[in-house]
């Protein structure tokens, strides 16, 4: 996409919501109005298309993407039909997976080839999986051999991989030319490539030497030569390596771009922030998705039977799990009865558990992504958590267990509640730590299901404790 384009501020891009929906009821009115009235340009129907293709016309891919995903299906179709077809394929990038699916479900074989042919080997590779696969052949053989042989590459790597976010638009040098040369050799470039702050440099051999940062060629003689300037000492990265730890590495050393070498460190490409930016926001709202137990990023106005796919499965296990919680009461509804306060208090005890056990989870859970814990720290991990939650337990079950004696004027029911919400915390803290460390163990993302899980534990553990201590000691 070109770099020129402007962006729009999230307000301003609200606006711009708002006046393309107006306009697409605006045009739905007239054509059902007017039926097959001419649609030239002097029509009423003609000024609001022109309307709405210059707002269209005036944003970026990106806030385009934004406005797509903010539309239903029939408006989004609609705007979709009214953008220029060369700006089809940055859309189609900036879109997230299941919008993308339903634009290029509207798109016949040869729009598709249109839109996806001019962008960037790298790009391709990120749109291949969800392009039609009777579309495929035809593309594959419009690429040179260099660009098909780099789709292949970076179709190889997993997506969690440098190799599948890296691109190949980068600008190399040799060690051995001045200054001058490379200034010379740069003006010949209508435009450098996005995110160039760093030239790489190679041998005859293309193997990577050294990088000569721009400012560096900038305020140097240009008498000197790229030897003399360069810094052989660089952050660089294989295309096998996880992508999260390479991000980290981004953030630590403040890179905007690095590049990416083979196991005899020639250059095969370079990995850019930007890559790095979308890798993070994805795997974040992954796993936000996955701690409410849902399976993958879902359209917001997706069918009702798509959308009931995606979430029915940690609903069924919820739905277990509330069924057990419903039982554990039932095993107490005699003493329900005898001491209706129960009922009013028990709900306390289970929800101090929930909150504190999603702390707990959510830190244990980050700490891994952070590579920070690992499942061989989990005794000491427990022994902090339980610890935080014993010291919690005593101060603020003590606090509730005070207000719940005043109010029922029993002190032993007081004593109760301080000692159930103790121990809710404590199994929460225990789960806290276990399930994400179990998860692991089996080879599953870690916050997966984790809020609905935790949860579930707390609810019936924690009226499983405080009821059966109330039947203990106060019937």
């Amino acid at each position: 996409m070109s770099e020129t384009e402007s962006r729009t501020s999230t307000p301003r891009l609200h606006d711009r919501l708002e006046a393309i929906t107006d306009l697409l009821r605006r045009r739905e009115g007239l054509l059902a109005f007017a039926g097959a009235a001419p649609d030239g340009d002097d029509s009423p129907l003609g000024a609001a298309n022109a309307q709405l293709q210059a707002i269209l016309d005036g944003l970026h891919p990106a806030d385009l993407a934004d406005i797509f995903e903010s539309l239903p299906l029939q408006d989004r179709l609609a705007v979709w039909q009214l953008i220029r077809s060369d700006r089809d394929g940055d859309i189609l990038l900036e879109v997230s997976d299941s919008v993308r699916e339903s634009l290029i479900a509207d798109m016949d074989d040869r729009e598709i080839l249109a839109a996806v042919e001019p962008l960037d080997a790298d790009e391709l590779a990120d749109l291949v999986d969800d392009l039609p696969t009777e579309v495929l052949p035809e593309l594959m053989a419009s690429l040179d051999a260099q660009d098909r042989e780099r789709v292949q590459a970076a179709m190889s790597y997993e997506d969690d991989q440098v190799g599948a976010l890296m691109d190949f638009d980068m600008v190399t040098i040799r060690e051995d030319i001045s200054l001058e040369v490379v200034l010379r050799y740069l003006r010949r470039f209508d435009e450098l490539p996005a995110q160039t702050d760093k030239l790489f440099v190679v041998n005859a051999e293309s193997v990577l030497t050294g990088v000569l940062p721009l400012h560096w060629l900038l305020v140097n003689s240009p008498d000197k030569m790229v030897r003399e300037i360069m810094a052989p000492d660089v952050n660089t990265f294989r295309p096998e390596d996880d992508a999260y730890d390479v991000a980290q590495a981004f953030e630590r050393y403040d890179l905007v771009t690095a590049p990416v070498v083979d196991a005899g460190m020639h250059l095969i490409g370079r990995i850019a922030v930007d890559a790095m930016l979308d890798f993070i926001r994805e795997e974040s709202e992954t796993e936000a998705l996955s701690r409410g137990g849902l399976r993958e990023e879902e359209d917001i106005f997706a069918s009702i039977w798509k959308s009931v796919r995606n979430r029915w499965a940690w609903l069924a296990i919820n739905l277990v799990t509330a069924f057990v919680a419903s039982r554990v009461i039932g095993l107490f509804e005699h003493s329900i009865e005898k001491l209706v306060a129960l009922a009013a208090l028990m709900p306390i005890v289970a929800g101090i558990g929930g909150n504190s056990g999603n702390q707990t989870i959510t830190m244990i859970v980050r700490a891994m992504a952070l590579d920070q814990v690992g499942t061989s720290q989990v005794r000491r991990l427990w022994r902090k958590e339980l610890g935080v939650s014993l010291f919690n337990g005593l101060v603020w079950g003590g606090a509730i267990g005070i207000a719940a004696w005043l109010l029922y004027d029993n002190p032993a029911l007081g004593l109760v509640m301080t000692s159930a919400m103790t121990l809710n915390l404590l199994l929460a803290a225990f789960m806290g730590v276990g399930i994400p460390m179990l998860m692991v163990k089996l080879g599953r993302d870690p916050a997966l299901g984790s809020s609905v899980l935790i949860t579930a534990v707390t609810d019936s553990g924690g009226f499983f404790i405080f009821l059966g201590l109330a039947t203990i000691f106060l019937l």
